[in-house]
């Protein structure tokens, strides 16, 4: 974090008319209060390290490739986002100050269903809400994915390792075949797709050759214009289900628990785990968070009680038809039934036709519809840091990082909220949501030191980040460091191979150009 004064970084005149050319006056925006909507609204207030230059709005794949082009010839990088609502994440914002932002909100077309194959084909300002919408407007039959808020773009959540909660989120699964305007404006379809006229292009997650695809989900390599979702058939029964356990002691129990379930196939998706805080504002739209004090245990105690979360609760979900569905409700019951405080909520079946009836948000999130719940039941000061490292799925592991995560939060001051996602059979995200006033300054600067210093924590416990902020990628990066980061060491090798001038994305995740390390023309020490 540093103060950079009033002076902000801006586009020379002769590449905002070259743009315009591209895209039209319209879709290049250069005034400071047009780019400001485009930053990340939980950074510290006052605070422009990451203050891009001008914001540019493409309509097609070709104005991507020339604007690549353009970013090339004035050696200016560039930073593209679908929606910007990466919250906790850093938002829209680019990891290096001056940066030109692309923004793909009027590239946000549907552009093929198949409900045959089960299937979507979307451009990257394509909203949760948008993709719904357009499967819903067809009359499928056909679960779209949706992680907890819908407002986001679905290529840039799943190319962020984003995580939904529906049969396909298990190891992110959804997204398939992939255009990519490379950082010279060259063009590449991945998979299938690397043949004219493949029919499988959006059907196999393979290709002849290396498979290609997982290098632009959180690189810097490649801007996806155009990707593959696939979805689900909609169940014949439909049952959300929440798991409970009213002793904290119980939660290594639970946590085998959950993964002998998830290993037998009787519970799918990514089931997520939430305290007590969060399970309340996550399972039962209450509005219990604030980060303007820290909540007592008294209080903690009360809201547990109002809401039914106990000391943790678990958004689950049951798809199947009538009679495989309620054979895997008897199993959770039967399993969950032997810890000690453990009950079950699952109160009724749901058909298609019944969805409207559907009172919670996390219920109607695990059908696949969308909401924006999460966040309208959040008081408007209230942000938060997501750190999230993969731990492996043994109730004594996840205890030993709970543990000490919920040591420090409380240390710096603030509530311990977040949860466990289990996003495949044999290990979990333990995202730490760190909550603060971003009205505040110091408040914010108070989270995001408690950030940094869990990375390091953490990191000694074995455990390293799925996905970090703008502001903590260098550190999260750093964690990974065998053989002399000989990972870091190679995906520099290939960034520098794609992209020679880094003009794409610099710093993403860790992964620096050569222009950027020491001894480089753009090293910053």
């Amino acid at each position: 974090m540093s103060e950079t004064g009033t002076e902000l970084p801006t586009i020379p005149e002769e590449l905002r008319r070259a743009l315009a050319d591209v895209v039209g006056e319209d879709a290049v925006l250069v005034e400071r209060a047009k780019v400001d909507e485009y930053k990340d609204a939980y950074w510290v207030p006052g605070d422009e390290t990451y203050a891009a230059s001008a914001v540019v709005l493409p309509t097609s794949t070709e104005q991507v490739q020339a604007i690549m082009r353009l970013a090339n010839e004035y050696d200016i990088p560039v930073w593209p986002h679908g929606q910007g609502r990466n919250v906790g994440y850093g938002g829209p914002s680019p990891r290096v100050r001056g940066s030109i932002q692309i923004s793909f909100h009027r590239m946000n077309r549907v552009l093929e269903i198949d409900d045959e194959l089960a299937y979507a084909v979307v451009e990257p300002g394509v909203r949760w809400f948008d993709l719904y919408d357009a499967v819903k407007a067809k009359g499928y039959r056909l679960m779209t994915p949706t992680p907890d808020l819908g407002w986001g773009s679905v290529i840039g959540n799943q190319l962020d390792n984003g995580v939904v909660y529906q049969p396909l989120g298990k190891d992110q699964q959804t997204i398939n075949g992939l255009e990519v305007v490379l950082p010279d404006g060259d063009l590449l379809r991945t998979g299938m797709g690397a043949q004219d006229g493949n029919k499988s292009w959006h059907l196999y997650k393979r290709m002849l050759g290396p498979t290609i695809d997982p290098l632009f989900a959180q690189g810097n390599y490649g801007i996806v214009t155009k990707a593959g979702v696939w979805l689900s058939r909609l169940p014949e029964s439909y049952i959300p289900t929440m798991l409970t356990i009213w002793d904290d002691a119980d939660l290594e129990q639970a946590i085998d628990t959950m993964r002998e379930l998830k290993l037998a196939g009787y519970l799918e998706g990514v089931p997520t785990m939430y305290p007590t805080l969060r399970a309340a504002v996550m399972l039962r739209d209450d509005k219990v968070l604030d980060a303007r004090r820290q909540i007592t245990a008294e209080d903690v105690k009360e809201i547990a009680e109002r809401n039914g979360v106990g000391a943790w609760s678990v958004r689950a979900a049951i798809w199947g038809d009538a009679e495989m569905a309620q054979l895997k409700l008897r199993r959770i019951k039967e399993a969950w039934a032997r810890i000690p405080s453990g009950t079950v909520s699952a109160e009724r079946s749901y058909s298609p036709d019944e969805y409207d009836e559907i009172v919670y948000s996390a219920d109607q999130i695990m059908i696949g519809i969308p909401t924006l719940k999460a966040i309208e039941n959040t008081p408007d000061h209230v942000a938060h840091i997501g750190f999230s490292p993969v731990v492996a799925l043994k109730g004594s592991e996840v205890r030993k990082v709970i543990d000490e995560m919920r040591k420090q939060i409380l240390a710096f001051g603030l509530n311990f909220s977040g949860g466990i996602m289990l996003t495949n059979d044999r290990s979990c995200l333990l995202v730490a949501g760190m909550q603060f006033d971003r009205t505040d300054k110091a408040s914010t600067e108070n989270a995001y030191r408690l950030a940094k210093h869990l990375v390091v924590e953490i990191g000694k416990l074995g455990y390293g980040e799925y996905r970090a902020h703008l502001d903590i990628m260098d550190l999260a990066s750093a964690q990974y460091g065998f053989n002399d980061h000989a990972y870091q060491r190679f995906v520099r090798k290939l960034k520098d191979a794609i992209d020679p001038n880094g003009i794409l994305m610099p710093g993403r995740h860790g992964v620096w150009p050569k222009r950027y390390l020491p001894g480089g023309d753009l090293h910053q020490g």
